[in-house]
């Protein structure tokens, strides 16, 4: 299949990246049996994975700004044009030697995400897609579902931890979902949810507490292949609020009125707690 050469060079990034992973990755299988763990090893890992995309993106295109995980902002003399990338996203499921992980590279141009990809190194999946030009699996056309019965959907979510955001809220949200959805899946990295969510493999997806990295690549991929994605107020400050919601035009509806549902129940909660004796 023909990208053109803006994708090339993502591609070209994003697999040179995945086989400096796709070796740590056998490491770190080995490493789980020691007393020290791989850790630190997977830090350096991800790294390392971070400085090969962005010299190879450099190399294409000098003048363009880099916001990465790991390294942070990176000023280019081009300021139309940023990569946002994620060398290493699932780092959990990496350290454990989880096979489901994935390098992001999305371009913005002028604040708009023109092109996006997601690959899995583990297993050769890539997931592409440019702007007014359709989203792709492994060279295929891909679509979101068309499921329109929350009954019969499978929805892909975040899971709220002790002191990390708000707990009581998260617990609503699910409580909510719960009642309404087939199931709820959580498989620990957040690109893929939404790769999978553009391919039809999940009806809909939600999560809070995101960085820009997680989400950039994977909002093209789900907006190219039919799908709705919006932040949880059901506008479009995604990367500045740090939340989303994905699926296709019936799921989005629905779940941003669920996600209103349980913000209202976490409340009333919270009040009927407060003004117990």
């Amino acid at each position: 299949m023909l990208h053109s050469a803006v994708l090339n060079v993502m591609i070209k990034a994003a697999h040179r990246a995945g086989r400096s992973l796709k070796r740590d990755l056998g490491e770190v299988e080995q490493l789980q049996v020691s007393l020290k763990g791989p850790a630190n090893f997977v830090t350096a890992a991800d790294r390392r994975a971070e400085e090969i995309v962005y010299e190879e993106l450099a190399k294409a295109r000098p003048d363009y700004g880099f916001l990465g995980e790991e390294g942070g902002a990176r000023e280019g003399s081009d300021k139309t044009h940023r990569w946002i990338v994620d060398p290493l996203d699932g780092t959990t499921n990496f350290l454990h030697g989880i096979p489901h992980f994935a390098v992001s590279i999305a371009l913005e141009r002028n604040g708009t995400i023109v092109a996006g990809l997601v690959y899995n190194p583990a297993n050769d999946d890539l997931f592409v897609a440019e702007r007014g030009k359709g989203a792709f699996f492994n060279d295929q056309r891909i679509r979101v579902a068309g499921r329109q019965r929350l009954s019969e959907a499978i929805v892909a979510c975040g899971l709220p931890h002790y002191g990390r955001g708000d707990l009581a809220l998260g617990l609503s949200e699910i409580a909510v979902a719960q009642r309404h959805f087939a199931g709820l899946r959580r498989f620990g990295a957040a690109t893929l949810d939404l790769a999978w969510v553009a391919a039809g493999r999940y009806d809909a997806y939600w999560e809070r507490d995101l960085s820009p990295w997680d989400m950039a690549a994977g909002i093209l991929l789900v907006r190219e292949a039919g799908g709705f994605v919006s932040d949880l107020d059901g506008q479009d400050a995604i990367l500045t609020k740090g939340h989303i919601a994905a699926g296709n035009e019936t799921m989005h509806r629905e779940l941003l009125k669920l996600i209103k549902q349980a913000g209202k129940n976490a409340i009333k909660e919270a009040t009927t707690e407060a003004s117990a004796p």
